[in-house]
């Protein structure tokens, strides 16, 4: 994975959330991924998932992990937004070596959905397409577009928190 941020110059992932959950995060130290936001029985005051989701993520252990994406384009924000749940997005950066840690887990789609394989490290360098997502492509290619839009859905599964200092900035979504 260091070959890959080297290569691509990644120096953040990303995470959307509304902005009426930053003083949350600040006061857990970090974002919480689900089960841990239940075992520590906080309320999320604007949650990005719905019921379904939520279910989905226990029924495959996702929601054992915070979900960011690659980059600051994932077509759950829009969801999330069109279902009311998220009505001031933001995008929080998080310092890209939290790649390099360890128990990382990726997926080359929505971790939730039915029969999408979770990834370890050596995996996820075949299996997500980073070339499109890091590199200036053709855009109006429809091949190039097609794979664009299924790499944005990619995701890094941190497991239970990641910590506030690996917070680097905010940018409105």
């Amino acid at each position: 994975m260091k070959k890959i941020l080297e290569k691509y110059k990644i120096d953040g992932v990303w995470h959307f959330t509304d902005r009426s959950n930053l003083e949350l995060i600040k006061q857990q130290q970090g974002l919480l991924s689900l089960g841990e936001l239940e075992r520590r029985g906080v309320d999320i005051p604007a949650p990005g998932g719905n019921d379904w989701s939520h279910n989905a993520d226990k029924h495959k252990g996702m929601h054992k992990y915070v979900h960011l994406a690659f980059v600051d384009n994932h077509p759950m924000l829009y969801t999330a937004k069109q279902d009311g749940r998220i009505k001031n997005p933001i995008w929080l950066k998080i310092d890209s070596s939290i790649l390099l840690e360890n128990g990382i887990l990726f997926c080359s789609a929505v971790s939730n959905k039915a029969g999408v394989p979770i990834l370890n490290l050596v995996q996820a360098l075949t299996e997500i397409d980073f070339e499109v997502l890091f590199t200036h492509m053709d855009w109006k290619d429809p091949d190039i577009k097609k794979r664009r839009q299924a790499a944005e859905k990619s995701e890094i599964l941190v497991p239970n928190i990641v910590p506030i200092e690996k917070i680097l900035g905010i940018k409105n979504g």
